[in-house]
């Protein structure tokens, strides 16, 4: 969808920025997306390994997704087609590969969702919490910042990618405690995904819902298997 009708301005820039910050208050600090019990299993020991594992995710596995409800969530607002919005949400909700990863989007998304409506009143906000509320539908963040983006008028093609570099950025901090990583190899991992960003992104934007699935195998184990992980810094 051609997203010509925003108008882009600084205001709208600093409000992506705030929703996409590590201060942002959603816990995201708390999560690993698996990465803990794949550094365990030393499937991810240097940078050129979490990259190499961060970039398959992306591609082929859940940041594939929440990018692709990213850009629904979005044409839906700016269609006004609130039923597909709610078939939108519920569909992410269902669709986790693990109680972990369930866990993972259900509340860092409710914690956002909370905090949009608090500080930036939004009807569709509200609408969109009653109903899921009502529904018993957890929420997703993929559909809660598309929303978000779409109601303050930032086009997709920024406010997608900039989603999915923060996707990223949370879990290269979660290696670099991990592994562990200097900040600057941290660095270097961030910039080396930036294309693999892009491209994701660009891809999300020429799918549609029924496009959704996961290749992402080893990261779904080794969620499952983070489950079972005797000791854990991270709660997936």
């Amino acid at each position: 969808m051609s997203d010509k009708r925003c108008r882009f301005r600084p205001l709208q820039l600093l409000r992506l920025q705030s929703w996409l910050s590590p201060v942002f208050p959603i816990g995201a600090y708390s999560y690993s997306h698996g990465l803990e019990q794949a550094v365990e299993a030393e499937y991810v020991s240097n940078r050129e390994t979490l990259v190499d594992w961060l970039e398959a995710d992306l591609c082929y596995g859940s940041g594939r997704n929440e990018a692709i409800y990213f850009f629904e969530a979005w044409r839906c607002v700016k269609g006004g087609d609130r039923a597909e919005l709610l078939q939108i949400a519920e569909l992410a909700a269902a669709f986790r590969g693990t109680s972990e990863f369930a866990l993972e989007s259900s509340q860092q998304a409710a914690a956002c969702l909370a905090m949009l409506r608090r500080v930036w009143p939004d009807r569709v906000l509200d609408w969109l919490s009653a109903i899921l509320f009502e529904r018993r539908i957890q929420p997703s963040s993929g559909v809660v910042l598309g929303v978000c983006a779409a109601r303050q008028n930032i086009p997709v093609n920024l406010a997608a990618p900039a989603f999915l570099q923060s996707y990223v950025s949370n879990l290269v901090t979660a290696g670099i405690r991990l592994i562990p990583l200097g900040q600057t190899d941290g660095q270097l991992a961030i910039a080396q995904l930036e294309e693999a960003v892009l491209a994701a992104s660009e891809r999300a934007g020429k799918t549609r819902i029924d496009d959704l699935g996961s290749a992402a195998f080893m990261v779904d184990l080794a969620s499952m298997s983070h489950e079972r992980q005797y000791t854990r810094l991270f709660r997936s």
